[in-house]
């Protein structure tokens, strides 16, 4: 049985077409919440010569100079040398991309000389987070250089078995804060709604890759959304419903647009979110198809996750152009790591980048304190300085704000260099991105000492 229901929530418009939204009550048929779905459906099984696409022999693999750059012509290439008997067609479908991913060794080894990190972590594997890379975001990878920073982002290495102090399985504490399975209830008016634990790519500095894990005990399935929906109902202090996982977009539309409906007719619920980084590394899963159905759900955000300049390619820019075409706005989260985008020009070239995707640079998160990642992780004396370079150097749009999300749920933290020096008599000391101290003639100096002014602030001043 069907409800007919405008999809008109508090703050809201009706869908720009006026139409009149049909919402199920029940899940769509064969309510599977994963790839699995897809890569076992009779639907969209392989034919035989498909799924035995044995690779070629490392000496052919693609030379270093010709994937440095990301266009479509070189990722044709890629696929030419390494699936021949796959259509460009079939390479540009995010199913045949899914049930596609590269998850073992044999197959890396074919495409990427391995370092000795990277092969005995392949090897061990045993507890570690599993790897799974799309063809699509494999042709980006440079088989040569190990030291790459999507490589690093993406291969695992012997150093995730290292376990520091300080290191947690669940360094934000979210399941502390779940008052229902896949529910997690940290802020008074927001929820973060984890809808499965599969993702297209495995980064690995994943904060949730404990749910990720082949063993984990964390199981997703049509009962679970309807135990977190009862309780996004029942709490009317809820306005904002962010959609995780794992990553969202990688259940099927039919699936998507369920969650979607069934949240939108809750009237205290005014906005969605969606977060994911399918755009970076399967941005053919960005169907018009897909964004003609996300558009009746108004108003409808994304936080996509963008690492490296590197991943702005032909394929993601057009992602997300049909994504901001559909009127969604977005903003990109961005993970701090230790020699991979922990240097200004690389931020600025990304953050640039992405404002010409129509994306807004949002959060600089310090990578989460996740066991096995000390290797990724960077000084927060880096993130600093890294803000610092970036602000009044560049617009104001490009810089994203700077956060730590505190260990054991205590929530997002901004970060700023110090740019408020204090106060001399009633006026309040500011430094500028150029390190010049100025006045600003404040009204209530409460709360902030005095300052003693030198000879030589003075003089700037002047």
């Amino acid at each position: 049985m069907k409800n007919t229901h405008r999809n008109t929530v508090q703050g809201s418009q009706p869908c720009a077409s006026g139409e009149d939204l049909e919402i199920p009550d029940q899940p769509p048929p064969n309510p599977s919440l994963n790839i699995e779905h897809i890569i076992h459906s009779g639907v969209f099984a392989p034919d035989a010569d498909q799924s035995a696409h044995a690779l070629p022999d490392a000496d052919r693999l693609v030379p270093k100079r010709e994937i440095r750059k990301s266009d479509n012509g070189l990722r044709n290439e890629f696929r030419r040398r390494f699936y021949p008997k796959v259509t460009r067609a079939d390479f540009n479908d995010w199913k045949w991309q899914l049930r596609n991913r590269i998850s073992d060794y044999q197959s890396l080894a074919r495409m990427l000389w391995l370092s000795a990190g990277e092969r005995e972590a392949l090897e061990y594997r045993s507890g570690m987070l599993p790897v799974a890379i799309t063809p699509y975001y494999a042709s980006l990878l440079d088989p040569f250089d190990a030291d790459q920073p999507l490589r690093r982002t993406i291969i695992p290495v012997i150093r995730e078995l290292d376990h520091l102090p300080g290191e947690e399985t669940d360094p934000l504490g979210e399941d502390h804060q779940s008052p229902v399975p896949g529910l997690v209830h940290r802020y008074p008016d927001r929820v973060l709604f984890l809808t499965t634990n599969v993702c297209s790519a495995y980064c690995r500095y994943c904060t949730r890759s404990r749910i990720m894990n082949n063993d984990s005990d964390y199981k997703f399935s049509y009962e679970r959304w309807e135990m977190a929906i009862r309780y996004i109902e029942s709490h009317t202090e809820v306005r904002d419903v962010l959609l995780s996982g794992g990553d969202p977009l990688t259940l099927d539309d039919d699936h998507i647009e369920f969650l979607l409906a069934r949240l939108s007719r809750i009237a205290h619920v005014e906005i969605l979110r969606i977060g994911t980084k399918i755009p970076a590394v399967l941005p053919q899963r960005v169907t018009h198809k897909l964004t003609r159905m996300l558009k009746r759900y108004m108003p409808l955000y994304m936080s996509l996750h963008f690492t490296h300049p590197d991943e702005l390619t032909p394929e993601s820019a057009r992602a997300c152009n049909m994504l901001a075409d559909a009127g969604i706005p977005l903003g990109s989260q961005t993970v701090l790591l230790a020699g991979i985008n922990d240097s200004i020009l690389t931020m600025k070239q990304l953050f640039h980048g992405l404002l010409r995707m129509r994306v807004r640079p949002y959060y600089l998160y310090q990578c989460d304190p996740v066991s096995g990642t000390s290797h990724l992780r960077t000084s927060v004396r880096k993130g600093l300085e890294i803000i610092q370079g970036l602000r009044g150097h560049t617009s104001g749009y490009a810089v994203p704000t700077y956060v730590i999300d505190a260990p054991n749920g205590g929530g997002k933290i901004p970060l700023l260099p110090e740019y408020v020096m204090g106060y001399d008599g009633n006026d309040l000391l500011l430094k500028n991105y150029e390190g010049k101290i100025y006045r600003y003639p404040d009204r209530d100096q409460s709360g902030l000492e005095t300052v003693p002014v030198s000879s030589s602030e003075q003089t700037a001043r002047q």
